[in-house]
Order: structure tokens, then sequence, then C-alpha cells
């Protein structure tokens, strides 16, 4: 079939893409920014729209000749996200209806059987959307997941650092509430399955794993399966859950803007009402995933370096989204810009391993202590500080996360150019390329920053005094890095781990 889907670069639809590729499906994606898929791995056997689900005209392109359209896309964290996604999901209705598709499936949230005013506002817009996409005159599937465990979920890492970081704590009483996980697995399973549903088949479906279990249940049986002490967990009635999820942003690497809405769904009991699903998709023979093998399998591919996508992929709420030229001068206004070089007794390619490693557990090569204060700073505020690392030691994408940052632009062998996400009065940019010298190479490091207001030129003058040890170690370490392998001496990076080399 000739599919469509929206939301490819994010968690879940990175995922599906390949999955529906080994179908044999053929695969359109509509995508804000291309550039995000440029480097995916299944990049060569897709077809790729630019536009953004609220342009009506972009989304009638998109639709066109589609026979399936998964509608994986929501504005978590982002102001106003619930008008955002209720015109989102009508204009994709509309025009999937003037186009003739024949399904539109839809990844919503589970929630419990309440008056939709007593709801969080993240599972009322959710609710919303697959209310809007069911009403269409297109058939529609509306698959309803509570917590998805797998690696690089949202949900799964929160779980993870807090369990993990916190032998004992003082929780809200909402980890006695019951919630019925589901993994990442079998939600692709059901995802694949929906696109073959008889025509008929317009409603929405609960889908949960076998195992019901409050949050303290699923924290105590994953510190089990991670080898783990058993967790002391007071649970008391003081804690909202804004209160809850400023602890969250603190103590993982999910930011506030996202804590928030996962922390306030976690406020109600959402346990499956109904398994109707196994009637159109029946459970594999060995049963739906069990918790703790689902723990176990996510954990795995997180020691393996095998993580296929994370909850990092998508924008962190509040962050400059619209990438700029690498000279932005041509914007008007001022630029402040930080340039520095240094020669390298070694060669390109040596040199270029150092930096498309750099960031996550290879560090930044220096002073550890002050990138350490900055991202827990910008974590306060509800930045996405340094936690988010990166989603692979060696392999490196267009439109990923790295730490604060976010990949722009790679051009292998020459420039990685990456965009700040940290929370700044202005838009900033880190540009670091390597090019060929008479000594061996030459790298060349820039940092661009465009104020907004007096604040954005205060905080460029306030943090000019650090460019010399900050900036100026980097330049410094990398080009040693790179000198160190040249002479056939290991590539430590600054955490002192043994450098992975990139795989592009």
């Amino acid at each position: 079939m000739r599919i469509l889907v929206t939301g490819a670069t994010g968690y879940i639809g990175g995922r599906l893409v390949p999955r529906l590729l080994e179908q044999g499906h053929h695969v359109r994606c509509l995508a804000r920014t291309p550039a995000k898929l440029r480097d995916v791995p299944w990049a060569s056997g897709i077809e790729i729209a630019e536009g953004d689900v609220t342009d009506p005209d972009a989304v009638r392109a998109a639709v066109d000749g589609v026979d399936v359209v998964y509608y994986l896309v929501h504005s978590l964290g982002t102001r106003g996200f619930d008008d955002l996604d209720r015109r989102a999901a009508e204009t994709v209705a509309q025009a999937a209806a003037d186009a003739g598709v024949r399904r539109i499936v839809y990844l919503g949230g589970l929630y419990p059987a309440v008056p939709r005013a007593e709801l969080s506002p993240h599972l009322r817009s959710r609710a919303e959307v697959g209310q809007i996409l069911l009403d269409s005159p297109v058939p529609t599937v509306v698959l309803q997941a509570a917590v998805i465990i797998g690696s690089g979920s949202a949900s799964f890492e929160m779980l993870r650092y807090l369990t993990e970081r916190l032998p004992a704590m003082v929780t809200p009483r909402w980890v006695r509430n019951r919630i019925q996980p589901i993994a990442v697995r079998d939600v692709l399973r059901y995802l694949v399955a929906c696109a073959d549903l008889p025509g008929d088949v317009n409603r929405a479906f609960d889908i949960g794993g076998p195992d019901v279990l409050t949050y303290a249940d699923m924290m105590q049986r994953y510190a089990r399966v991670a080898g783990l002490p058993r967790r002391v967990i007071v649970p008391v009635g003081v804690l909202s859950p804004k209160l809850s999820a400023q602890w969250v942003n603190v103590v993982t690497p999910v930011p506030r803007g996202i804590a928030i809405p996962l922390v306030q769904s976690l406020v109600h009991e959402v346990v499956c009402a109904e398994h109707d699903i196994a009637e159109y998709v029946p459970d594999p023979p060995s049963g739906l995933t069990p918790y703790d093998h689902a723990v176990e399998l996510a954990l795995r591919r997180i020691r393996e370096g095998a993580v296929e996508t994370t909850w990092a992929w998508a924008s962190t709420p509040g962050a400059p989204s619209d990438p700029l030229p690498s000279d932005p001068q041509w914007s008007g206004g001022t630029a402040y810009t930080d340039v520095r070089e240094r020669v390298a007794a070694a060669s390109p390619s040596t040199l270029w391993q150092v930096v498309a490693g750099i960031g996550g557990e290879n560090g930044w090569y220096s002073f550890p202590l002050a990138w350490s204060v900055r991202g827990w700073l910008d974590r306060l505020v509800g930045g996405a500080g340094l936690r988010r690392g990166r989603r692979d030691r060696a392999a490196i994408y267009v439109g990923e996360a790295l730490d604060w940052w976010r990949v722009e632009e790679i051009e292998p062998g020459h420039l990685l150019r990456l965009r700040a996400e940290m929370r700044v009065p202005g838009r900033a940019w880190l540009e670091l390329t390597v090019a060929p010298d008479p000594a061996g190479s030459r790298y060349r490091q820039r940092a661009v920053f465009l104020p907004r207001g007096l604040a954005g030129h205060a905080y460029w003058l306030g943090i000019l005094p650090f460019h010399g040890v900050v900036f100026g170690g980097m330049v410094r370490n990398i080009t040693r890095a790179a000198e160190r392998a040249e002479a056939g001496r290991p590539m430590v990076t600054p955490t002192g781990l043994p450098l992975q080399t990139p795989l592009r």
C-alpha cells in the first residue's frame, strides 16, 4: 500500500517506518524539516514530503494517492498545544477525506472513564484528537496506550532515572495508581497490522501489556531487573503534579515541558477496559510482552548501543526550531562570534573522528565542571540540559539531539553544525570544521550567537570572560586527541572512555 507517516522524526514514527518498509509498503513521510530524515538508515527507501500538519496545502499534497495515513504527531509541552493539535487533526482529517484515503491510524493515550473536564490537559487533547479523526468520513483506528516501555521512550527514561538515582524517595500519592504499561514492540506490531484492518472498522482500541501495576511496582520491578537493591518509596499527599514534574526535570533527562504532561497523565489510573483489538490482531503465540521482559529488552538495547530512536528526536518545547544558514549575517542585526583555529599533526580523517564523536559520554573536551554547571542551570529553567546525551556513541544523524544541541548539518569529513536548544535570550550555534593542512589538518571552531533584546547582549557579554577557558580548551584538546590517535596511542575522551569511531 501507499502509506503516509506523519511524525516520522519522532520516537514511534522513527521505528514504525522501517517496519512498514519491511512489509513491502511504499512509505511517504511528511516532515517540517526533511533534513532530519536525511541520515536515518532507511532514508533511501522513503519519499519525503515537506510541510507541517497545520498547513492545508502541504497536507493535501502529502496525502495525494495515499491509502493509509498514520497520525503520530502531537505538540507535547508547547504553549497552546491543544489548539495546535485540534487544528492539525482537522486539517489531516479533511485532506484525507478529500483524497479518498482508505484509513487513518492514530496512536493516542489511554484514559479513564471520567468526564473529559477531569482529565489532564494532555490526555484531554489526545482524546479530542482521536474523536476528531473518528468523526471524519475516513475509517479510523485509534490505539490508546498508557506508559510505553522501550529504550529511549520518555516514559521509560523517566522511570529508569528515578529508580536508578534514588534508592529512597518521597513520592506523590499517584505512585499507587494502577497502570497497564505496554512494550514498544507490541505497540509497533499493532500499528503495522492496523494498515490491513477491514474497511468498516472505525473505533478506538485500548492496548496494554499483560501486567497491571502501580507506578511504585514498576519502579521496584525495574530495580530488580536492573540488579539494584529494593527502593524505599514513601508516598505523601503534598506533592502536586507540577512540583513532581520539577523533581523529574532535575533528576532525569526529561525536561520540565515534557515531564509536566507525563506526570499529569499518571494522576489517573489507566487500565485497559477491553482487549477487542485481539479480534483483528491476535496476540502472539507466546503472548504479549510482560513488563519485566520489556525492561530487560530496553536495558539490553541501551547496553549494546542499539537504541533506534529516543524521545529527544522531537524538538524540545520552547527551543529555536527554524534553522538558519551557517552564516546568519544576512538577517541583519548583531551576530556575535567566537572563532578559533588550530593546526593538528594528524590527518583530516583522524581529526574528523574526534569531531564527529563529540558530546554524550565522549564529552566536550574542555572544563567539564563549567559544562556541567551550565547544564544544571538550564535544567532548572526547564531546558534540555546535558543529560539527553547521544543516541549512539559512534553514529550521528542530522536532526537528532546531542546533549543541549540539535544536529543541524553534517558534511562527512568536513563540517558538524549544532544549534543550541538551551534556554538563552537568543539563538546560538556551534560549528566545527576540518580541512587539510600542509602540517596535517586544520580545525576551525566557530560559535555564533544572535541576541534577542537587551538581555541577549548582556548574556553574551556576561559569558565572554569564560570563552578562553571553554572554547579555547575545546580547540586544544580536540586537536591533541587527534594527534594522540595519529601517533598510535588510544584516543581517550575527557570522561576517560575510549573514543568510538563514528560510523558515518
